[in-house]
């Protein structure tokens, strides 16, 4: 039976200290038709020679040079050069599972054209993984478990961006690397989702996600919290919104704020309500905050919900489901 070549893509820059760990993992995998197409973005440590030397002792490794700068030009010009029937992505300090290629793969033969193979992840530290990344560990693992990922695009990003696969025809659908939107993997994540790409569920930790203080997510602007909800504010628009009802925005904190000021420079109208009694009455943006009570006088309406405590949102949606309302329609969590 033939079986479909992968191709890997890894950018890495800086990242001598892991690139060891992470490309033995890719050589010890139980499914081996797979080429691995490594772009360095500018290393000044001695990433680029480790990298070397595996190349040189592996042809299934093709090492190159950024185009330009930064991940998602690293990313493109890896993806020049892909023959494979299938595409993944993998961190430079991250870890696979020993059988990661082969059950994405297995998973898509199966499921064919149309379908996103993930695993659950599984987050690593030298110094311990902090109360915020276990929540998200276990809620991404939740959904992938389910395949119910797109359910709740808007909180967070959905597909762990080192842990999809996907046929490399469905990719170049989705836009693959063209567009220069970061964050990227949460941009990616919302054309999945656009072009209808379904989650195929799976229990099993195929990939081992190291943080630490410098790791990129943490340290680089283009993924900090603003932009992620300016993503989320123009998916929203384009493949959300119900222009015949009225949106309104739930908490008046950090987040609130920043989506109120998203809405007013699309010039968009909106209704503001929360439940601090200091806020209730006052006015930002020129935008008064109303109590909970005014949705009563609003007939129709979409909610962009940005309270963060788990409680509350909990009572939330409570409310929408006591009046009928539904989510990734009438309400959308946007943290």
């Amino acid at each position: 039976m033939q079986t479909p070549l992968i191709s890997i893509l890894v950018p890495f820059k800086n990242t001598e200290s892991y690139l060891v760990e992470c490309l033995d993992s890719i050589l010890q995998q139980t499914y081996t038709n797979w080429e691995l197409l490594i772009v360095d973005d500018g290393s000044t440590d001695t990433s680029y020679q480790i990298v070397q030397n595996y190349a040189n002792s592996d042809a299934r490794i093709h090492l190159l040079r950024n185009d330009g700068s930064g991940i998602i030009e690293a990313l493109r010009t890896g993806y020049k050069q892909a023959k494979g029937t299938l595409v993944t992505r993998m961190d430079s300090d991250d870890v696979m599972a020993l059988n990661k290629l082969d059950q994405m793969q297995q998973s898509l033969v199966t499921h064919g054209e149309g379908h996103l193979a993930l695993g659950t992840v599984r987050y690593f530290s030298e110094n311990g993984i902090g109360n915020g990344y276990k929540r998200y560990e276990m809620w991404l693992n939740n959904l992938t478990s389910k395949g119910t990922n797109f359910n709740e695009i808007y909180k967070e990003c959905v597909i762990p961006s080192p842990c999809w696969m996907v046929y490399k025809t469905d990719f170049d659908r989705c836009g693959g690397f063209t567009p220069n939107t970061y964050p990227e993997d949460y941009d990616l994540a919302f054309r999945f989702y656009k072009q209808g790409l379904k989650c195929i569920p799976s229990n099993e930790i195929l990939h081992h996600w190291r943080d630490y203080a410098v790791r990129t997510s943490r340290v680089d602007a283009h993924y900090a919290e603003n932009s992620f909800l300016e993503l989320k504010i123009n998916y929203f628009f384009e493949l959300s919104h119900d222009k015949e009802k009225t949106i309104i925005i739930w908490g008046a904190g950090a987040k609130g704020k920043k989506v109120a000021q998203l809405l007013i420079e699309k010039n968009t109208p909106f209704e503001w309500v929360c439940d601090n009694p200091k806020k209730i009455g006052k006015d930002i943006y020129n935008q008064t905050l109303k109590s909970f009570e005014y949705l009563s006088t609003i007939e129709n309406y979409q909610s962009i919900i940005t309270v963060a405590n788990h409680e509350a949102q909990l009572e939330i949606e409570q409310y929408f489901q006591s009046h009928k309302m539904t989510a990734m329609n009438d309400y959308f969590f946007f943290c």
